[in-house]
């Protein structure tokens, strides 16, 4: 018995191209199996180890070392305390073993541990299949439509497997068994049966590394691919750079007479792509992503991220385009919130603006509606700028004097400071409110009042979604949260 297990294990291990010790592995985990099942106790933990010159094998039942918190099971569990005292060596996540009878199995038996280690080769077999694959380091998978199970759709290339999840298919694309098939490789699940290998053909990646498949020179590094933004099926853009200067990167992405464009459309079901010059200003990557509208002006918003873009009347459905798709997409390929607004409308938004700001500072610097209206025409926007841009840039305006000057610094200073210190009892104040909540902490306190959540009662007016995603909390414990906050709704008078 002991030579024929040498001989099986070099047979499999030949046959299926894997390594002796994964069959040495695969067949003590079987005989481990029919010697639970030899003695009638499932519930045990066995150990078998086969020699791998002779192919002598012992069995051991075995107990893990564990505190006295965790001790569940007297079958496969032992106390660190009750063990230590034989032997002091032992410490958690050890086991103490004991030997056991190493019981001979018979023709079934043997049958059964075959069926197991057969089964471990496959795995082994599948799992080297897929690591080969892998190490090839490719993005797109190019395979067969095999068959298709409940929407999702299986595709083989050579001896691997992969899946396209329904929901991650272009809309209304037609596939068919036996068609070829090319999709992003975008992860692989090695929690999951076989290891499934999860494709899409939705993702923006998949346009970029298409463009990178058809266009040499962004393999050879010459030109780059910034960024892709989607409407699968409908539209997509990417953002395209060149490294070296005498290339034209959009003419070059389209190709001589559109062809690398179109191989790229055609893949894509029809799905039509903006090629959008890429630059280092954020401002003229907006106005590039935006085309084919043409921008009038930009007003940037660095606080926010975002940006006002005016348009003629004229262009305002070309830039927002069909259901805000132009857009939308312009936004997820900068990274910018985009607003588009007409000329009368941004016209109006700044006399808004102004008239906010001239109020401002009437207040705070005690001028009049005439002097503000100066300030605000020299381009301040705030009292922080009065009180702190250099004192040339103030003088520089007709009319301010140095004593002029100085005043105003003076008076926008002081009134910062009294907004601060307003500010500061203020945050204690709603500080101490949120404190008085049950379960609340300072921190938690001042990050709620940092998002504007200043008071119980402003809390209590929250869902626990809300909250969760306000600030990083556990749900349990911002449901607790607004449950205390609400007490007093249901307090008598």
């Amino acid at each position: 018995m002991r030579r024929e297990m040498l001989m099986l294990v070099d047979a499999l291990a030949r046959e299926k191209n894997v390594e002796k010790e994964v069959v040495f592995e695969a067949l003590e985990s079987a005989l481990a199996s029919a010697t639970k099942k030899k003695l009638k106790a499932p519930d045990i933990d066995v150990r078998v180890a086969i020699d791998r010159q002779t192919g002598e094998y012992e069995s051991f039942r075995r107990w893990e070392v564990v505190t006295d918190e965790e001790y569940t099971n007297d079958e496969r569990q032992v106390i660190l305390e009750d063990v230590q005292e034989k032997d002091p060596s032992l410490n958690l996540g050890d086991f103490v073993e004991e030997q056991i009878e190493a019981i001979e199995f018979g023709r079934i038996g043997a049958q059964a541990a075959k069926q197991v280690v057969l089964q471990r080769i496959r795995d082994a077999e599948k799992a080297q299949i897929l690591n080969d694959f892998l190490a090839r380091n490719e993005s797109i998978f190019t395979g067969t439509v095999k068959r298709v199970e409940r929407g999702n759709i299986i595709v083989e290339s050579g001896r691997v497997e992969a899946i396209l999840p329904r929901d991650q298919m272009i809309p209304r694309e037609n596939v068919r068994v036996g068609d070829r098939l090319r999709a992003y490789l975008q992860k692989v699940d090695r929690e999951a049966r076989n290891y499934q290998v999860i494709l899409s053909r939705t993702v923006p990646q998949f346009v970029s590394e298409l463009f990178a498949l058809e266009v040499p020179e962004i393999e050879e590094g010459l030109l780059e691919i910034v960024g892709a933004a989607r409407d699968p099926g409908a539209r997509a853009k990417i953002a395209v750079k060149s490294n070296d200067k005498r290339l034209d990167p959009v003419g070059t992405c389209v190709g001589m007479r559109g062809t690398r464009v179109q191989a790229v459309t055609n893949e894509l079901s029809g799905e039509r792509v903006d090629i959008v010059l890429w630059s280092d200003e954020p401002a003229q990557f907006i106005v590039n992503a935006l085309a084919p509208a043409e921008v009038s002006g930009i007003t940037v918003d660095e606080e926010k991220h975002s940006m006002d873009i005016v348009v003629a009347e004229e262009n305002l459905a070309q830039a927002i385009g069909r259901g805000g798709q132009n857009v939308r997409l312009a936004t997820e390929l900068t990274g910018w919130t985009l607003n588009i607004l007409t000329e009368e409308e941004s016209n109006k938004k700044t006399e808004e603006e102004s008239a906010e700001v001239k109020e401002v500072f009437i207040k705070a610097l005690d001028v009049d509606e005439e002097f503000a209206e100066i300030l605000v025409q020299e381009g301040f926007n705030s009292l922080e700028e009065i009180a702190y841009v250099p004192e040339s840039e103030l003088l520089e305006i007709e009319g301010f004097d140095a004593d002029t000057v100085a005043e105003l610094r003076t008076r926008a200073r002081d009134s910062l400071l009294v907004q601060a210190i307003a500010d500061e009892e203020g945050a204690k104040a709603a500080t101490k409110d949120l404190l008085s909540v049950s379960g609340m902490t300072e921190e938690l306190a001042r990050e709620l009042i940092e998002k504007g959540i200043d008071s119980q009662e402003a809390l209590a007016d929250l869902a626990t979604d809300e909250l969760v995603e306000l600030v990083t909390l556990d749900e349990d414990l911002a449901k607790a949260l607004i449950v205390a906050a609400r007490a007093p709704w249901f307090v008598e008078e």
